[in-house]
């Protein structure tokens, strides 16, 4: 008997996140594993802001709708990271990282839920801004995490 392969269940109340114009979209099956804050340079310059918002979702569960364009990174470990983005309003939407394949990286501001779950770690404090000020909720890192799973 052979094993066939099941689809995605497709859920009508299934979050979803899209660019600025709605073009590129992206639909999540399952929750994030993991929720996090970078202050390093490259998302600083990635978003135009002091530090990103992330949610890092099991590469599987994650359905992507409409075209986009490819940006690749060398990050400061030497390890390539895929950014995408709409080619129509430039928003970057996702990313993938050679440091981890099984994951991709969400914008949090791209599904525009205030409601959305808060941040477990904020990463590469070494590079914040003075004045940005987080509540005791948050695991601070001044790099990448070690140890972690």
């Amino acid at each position: 008997m052979s094993k066939s392969v099941r689809p995605l269940r497709v859920r009508e109340d299934a979050p979803s996140a899209r660019c600025a114009c709605g073009a590129l979209r992206l639909t999540l099956h399952e929750p994030p594993q993991l929720t996090a804050l970078c202050h390093c340079l490259a998302c600083q310059r990635r978003t135009g802001a002091p530090f990103s918002a992330n949610a890092f979702y099991a590469i599987g569960s994650v359905e992507v709708a409409g075209a986009s364009t490819e940006f690749i990174r060398t990050a400061e470990s030497g390890r390539k990271v895929r950014m995408y983005f709409c080619p129509a309003c430039g928003s970057t939407l996702y990313w993938k990282a050679e440091a981890s394949p099984s994951l991709i990286g969400v914008a949090v501001g791209a599904f525009a839920d205030p409601a959305f779950a808060p941040p477990l770690l904020s990463v590469f404090e070494q590079s914040k801004h003075q004045w940005v000020r987080l509540d005791g909720t948050v695991e601070h890192f001044e790099g990448l995490p070690t140890g972690r799973s």
